[in-house]
């Protein structure tokens, strides 16, 4: 956790290494913006041994008749984020440890995630 003014790359290794999943076999993607464009964001990527797919500042994919072949998923991310700040307790931090925030913050995405797969066992 960093303050907002904090740019992103500085966070990406931190970020990267914390990841507690284990990785399949085999050679891994990650996808990243036009903010990881720079010295520091592929150099971080390569180090984590992932194939990294950034983003050229200034370019689009567009296919031959000029329109976006892959537009940007960010609604997934501004979806999530609308769910999270539906807890009070994340919206405005009243916690002073970091330990204590990123505690409630795991346990805002892990109620997110039981009644989203909760809603969906009912709609089956």
């Amino acid at each position: 956790m960093a303050g907002a003014n904090v740019h992103d790359t500085k966070l990406l290794r931190p970020t990267l290494e914390s990841i507690v999943v284990d990785r399949p076999e085999g050679s891994q993607n990650l996808c990243l913006d036009k903010g990881y464009d720079n010295p520091t964001g592929h150099g971080t990527v390569a180090d984590a041994g992932y194939q990294p797919h950034i983003r050229r500042i200034g370019e689009e994919k567009l296919d031959q008749s000029g329109e976006k072949t892959h537009p940007a998923r960010r609604w997934v991310v501004e979806r999530t984020l609308g769910w999270l700040s539906k807890c009070r307790a994340i919206l405005v931090r009243y916690d002073k440890k970091p330990s204590n925030y990123l505690g409630l913050l795991q346990l805002a995405c892990a109620l997110i995630w039981y009644r989203r797969q909760w809603s969906l066992a009912i709609l089956r």
